[in-house]
């Protein structure tokens, strides 16, 4: 198998890993943003694939989404998903998998320097998705995008810190391993 098919084929296995997990969702009744497993899918992506693949790997994916298929938190889809509450941090997540593959690539996958990727990225996806989330609460209730972002902020961010951070470290944990095999294996 040539390198070319091989990247392919592993930018397509990555895509349909996220594919599978980002529809997995808990809604939460405080929050129109919920618990999904697409930061995690992100996360084992960049750390196996690298920065370039894996975030191609997710930009299919968003494609994908976005052209109708089920592929969204609770299996939805659309131009209205990226248009709506969650969209920022759909957005934001084509960030968070540039700088956390960039660590990665960067220090090789150094276990803490790959931690401050996925912190920083995080950080940058919660930044764009709080800001998004924000607009549309002040659309809904007449407030500037100013007045929302401490509502926007306790909505969207508080309630996933503890978990993207366990996610983050489950990523560490199993990326790192599949990464070697994957390298041993010559696949990458």
């Amino acid at each position: 198998m040539n390198s070319k098919t091989k990247e392919i084929t592993l930018i397509g296995l990555m895509t349909a890993v996220t594919c599978i997990a980002g529809p997995l969702s808990l809604p939460l009744p405080f929050s129109p943003v919920p618990i999904s497993l697409t930061n995690l899918a992100i996360y084992f992506s960049v750390y196996i694939l690298g920065m370039r693949r894996g975030t191609i790997s997710y930009l299919v994916y968003l494609l994908l989404g976005f052209v109708g298929l089920p592929v969204f938190s609770a299996f939805t889809s659309g131009p209205a998903k990226l248009f709506g509450p969650t969209g920022g941090y759909l957005i934001g997540f084509i960030f968070m998998a540039l700088i956390c593959g960039y660590c990665i690539d960067r220090w090789n996958g150094q276990t803490a320097m790959s931690l401050v990727g996925m912190l920083a990225g995080t950080a940058v996806m919660y930044i764009f998705g709080t800001v998004w989330l924000a607009y549309q609460m002040s659309k809904g209730s007449g407030q500037n995008i100013t007045a929302a972002l401490p509502a926007a902020f306790a909505a969207g961010v508080l309630p996933f810190i503890v978990g993207d951070l366990a996610k983050m470290a489950l990523a560490l944990l199993v990326g790192s391993q599949v990464r070697i095999r994957v390298r041993k294996a010559a696949l990458n």
